[in-house]
């Protein structure tokens, strides 16, 4: 979509495949695998919640077998990384390597830091996003922490699954197993924890600035045009449409903006024509020029 000229940064401030990029990355894989260690020693841990995963795995061994959560983490990390490399290939990359090694380090090293809080309800939910913030982060140094995010990947790869089916397979059976050993009530705040590192993981992913996307039908799209191109300096589209009553060829306008720019936008189109027809609804994820950059 055209954008008219501005002062908004169109370049990354970090290129793509620089050496300065895969610092970062491997500090945001080093930093994000931290924080989930924090998330699952000082709330999922102690209170019996296994969310899914490897991680809720070892709550399990913990309980069952009084196994040390770290150990059985490396134990599962580690064969599930090398059947990574085998069936997926060697692009499975390095910094999956890196989390699959670190995070068990982390959870080892924290393990006897002070509880905040033994209720399970909040323990569920802040744990939920201590992970769900960690793991986000990860992705966004392009790692990975492994475990069964891997096996989902070969199941995915030899059964044809959709890659968040066999998640939620892998995920669910970690957690029924929990409602069948440990408890019901444990398991249902383990749905609590999965559900609210999932919320997170979509807004570190997604980013939290909410776009939207309005669709314009008048007849005096041209001074709207030059509007919504000089006064909210946002770009626009320009759609070839037919009414469905009357036939009619008209233009409909289609421009992206923030949640901000909602306001300052129908008060622009209700001032050149107060009959317009408006239609404004949510942008799941919006990149290039004048919105979130290309990574």
């Amino acid at each position: 979509m055209p954008q008219p000229p501005s002062s908004r940064r169109t370049t990354p401030l970090i290129p793509m495949n620089s050496p300065q990029r895969h610092v970062v990355d491997t500090l945001l894989i080093i930093i994000g695998s931290f924080i989930i260690a924090l998330g699952f020693n000082l709330f999922f841990l102690p209170n019996g919640i296994a969310s899914g995963g490897v991680s809720g795995l070892s709550v399990l061994g913990e309980a069952w077998l009084g196994l040390e959560p770290a150990f059985t983490q490396w134990a599962l990390n580690i064969p599930l990384f090398i059947m990574g490399v085998l069936l997926l290939g060697k692009n499975y990359g390095i910094r999956s390597l890196l989390g699959s090694v670190i995070l068990p380090l982390f959870v080892f090293l924290t393990k006897d830091w002070p509880l905040p809080t033994s209720n399970p309800l909040l323990a569920s939910i802040y744990g939920g996003i201590a992970v769900g913030l960690g793991i986000g982060i990860v992705f966004r140094g392009r790692g990975s922490t492994g475990g069964l995010t891997t096996l989902a990947q070969i199941i995915q790869k030899f059964t044809g699954l959709s890659f968040s089916l066999c998640v939620v397979l892998l995920d669910g059976s970690v957690i029924i197993l929990a409602a069948c050993t440990l408890s019901l009530e444990k398991a249902l705040y383990a749905l609590v924890g999965l559900y609210v590192t999932g919320k997170v993981i979509d807004g570190i992913e997604m980013g939290f600035n909410f776009t939207k996307v309005a669709y314009i039908i008048s007849d005096h799209t041209e001074p709207i045009s030059q509007a919504i191109l000089h006064d909210l300096d946002r770009g626009l589209t320009k759609l070839n449409a037919q009414g469905g009553y009357t036939g009619n060829n008209r233009t409909v306008l289609m421009v992206v903006i923030g949640q901000s720019e909602t306001t300052r936008l129908k008060a622009l189109v209700r001032s050149v024509d107060p009959d317009a027809f408006v239609i404004i609804s949510h942008a799941h994820e919006v990149l290039g020029e004048g919105f979130k950059l290309h990574e």
